[in-house]
């Protein structure tokens, strides 16, 4: 089961951290982690109880994967760490992890000779973690005879994990990183592309902050094939865990041969993300929630038509130069999936509206009320998209001050929140929900009371997770045509897509995907 340390650059290795209170729960998930790919487990044996010491040497000798033997002291006593360690070199464990400040405790050179590899690790917390004080550390672990280190470092913001990068390129010796919480994401997702050869994903339904599932290392992100030369793409957002953008594109890029990855980035503050992610290889971005306004202040250049709406959903990484480029691929997927519903009601119903002396309208939404819930990026799509069609748009939203901003934006017209459920000028009007209202997990709530939508002649929902929204279900039952915001994720993915990689996208492999996942 030994893996040498020459071999460790060479190969990508998936582990599993087991941190249980029993022996059979131990073997139980070991058995697990093997099952859902993992290459190798961590037994984390602090975690469990036991009464003697042959519990763990029960355990160790029935493992059915290489491990990992770790023991953190959290309050346990030095002598009990050391007997637990030294139990695991003694039955030859693949790898034993000793911490860094139990590290000059024992002379490792000692053990050069013996089949164990020794991990000696650090957790870093307390302030930022820049690349100087991550590599003085490095040099002082070095020092110890380690065969590997590992690092767990604290972050408070994505870009915390740059300097993990810069340490994953630059160290002499393996290095495992980890950067702990939900912003830390990236620094497992990742590390192979800057030399890391170690990363942790957690088993199906016991999940990790930070760490991605074993099942989405293997399916979703194919993350034995990352290397140097993969382009990073992700969607930038916060919230960030709702998006279903890398399981549409990681399969889309791998369909079409393209050497990229889509991932997840947690992002509180745009300019400071973009200022960190300088490289050319972080070459294209979606952008989500609340970023798409703020982000038209970190581009260099804008599209004209995103310009006009004031707000990005998707960034280009220029290679020629690294400036950044930005769009909106949000308005056109939009308001394009709302006419073609309409369109084709008209056509089941044998509607046909006529003006002018019997000239047909140019978009079915043409004079139509436009009832507009949400005032921020996506809102704004909305607006500009309808006012381009010859909608009379009228906004509401939660903060009323943003919704007269936008209305005054699209010579529209901004009512207070409160006045949605009984403004009824007419039948036969437009709804676009482009709030985050009944999105995952408030999935009981929606903007409109249900007989307040007997107005409406289409109700369209910009939220697709879930796909059938609580406002969509109670739309569909008092008359209305729906349109779901999975019919926008896709067209406005598809624009994106092929933005990201120069060519056309496989638009019936990608619906495909839609359909099967959503």
């Amino acid at each position: 089961m030994a893996l040498s340390t020459a071999c460790l650059k060479k190969t990508l290795l998936m582990c599993a951290p087991l941190e249980y209170s029993s022996l059979e729960e131990m073997q139980v998930s070991m058995d697990k982690a093997k099952a859902e790919g993992a290459d190798l487990v961590e037994l984390r044996l602090d975690s469990m109880s036991f009464s003697h010491i042959s519990q763990v040497e029960k355990l160790i000798k029935r493992r059915t994967l290489p491990a990992i033997v770790s023991f953190r002291l959290k309050g346990a006593s030095k002598r009990t760490a050391w007997q637990v360690l030294r139990l695991a070199l003694e039955l030859d464990v693949e790898y034993v992890e000793i911490e860094f400040e139990m590290a000059f405790d024992i002379d490792l050179y000692e053990h050069k000779g013996s089949k164990s590899q020794i991990i000696v690790s650090s957790h870093v917390n307390g302030g930022k973690p820049s690349a100087e004080k991550l590599g003085n550390l490095i040099a002082c672990m070095q020092c110890t005879g380690a065969d590997v280190i590992k690092l767990i470092v604290d972050v408070d913001y994505i870009t915390d994990s740059a300097p993990i990068f810069q340490m994953l390129t630059h160290c002499p010796i393996p290095l495992i990183a980890i950067a702990v919480g939900s912003r830390g994401l990236i620094s497992q997702i990742l590390a192979p592309k800057f030399g890391g050869f170690l990363v942790y994903g957690s088993l199906k339904g016991h999940s990790l902050p930070g760490l991605p599932s074993l099942l989405s290392l293997k399916q979703v992100y194919n993350i034995e094939h990352i290397n140097a030369n993969t382009k990073v793409f992700g969607l930038i957002s916060n919230p960030v865990g709702h998006s279903k953008g890398p399981i549409l594109h990681n399969p889309a890029l791998r369909h079409i041969g393209y050497d990229g990855i889509y991932v997840p980035m947690l992002v509180d503050d745009v300019k400071d993300f973009f200022e960190t992610y300088s490289c050319v290889d972080f070459a294209g971005f979606s952008v989500g929630i609340p970023h798409k306004q703020a982000a038209v202040g970190c581009c260099d250049e804008v599209d004209p038509l995103a310009k006009s709406i004031g707000a990005v959903n998707t960034i280009l990484r220029r290679p020629s130069d690294g400036k950044l480029i930005g769009y909106n691929t949000d308005c056109e997927a939009c308001m394009t999936a709302i006419e073609d519903a309409l369109r084709e009601r008209e056509l089941i119903n044998g509607e046909r509206e006529v003006v002018n002396g019997g000239v047909l309208h140019a978009s079915p939404i043409s004079g139509k009320i436009f009832v507009l819930v949400g005032a921020g990026g996506a809102g704004r799509a909305l607006a500009f998209g309808a006012k381009d069609r010859g909608a009379r748009v009228v906004i509401f939203n939660r903060n009323y001050e943003r919704a007269k901003a936008l209305a005054a934006a699209v010579s529209g017209e901004a009512l207070p929140y409160e006045c949605l459920d009984s403004f009824y000028p007419e039948k036969g009007m437009i709804l676009a929900n482009a709030s985050a209202i009944g999105m995952e997990p408030n999935t009981d709530e929606s903007p409109v009371a249900k007989e307040a939508l007997r107005a409406y002649k289409l109700v369209f929902d910009a939220v697709y997770t879930p796909r059938n929204t609580r406002l969509l279900q109670e739309a569909a039952e008092v008359g209305a045509t729906v349109v779901s915001g999975v019919e926008m994720f896709i067209r406005q993915a598809l624009h994106q897509f092929r933005l990201f990689t120069g060519g056309p996208a496989p638009e019936d492999f990608m619906r495909k995907l839609v359909q099967e996942q959503f």
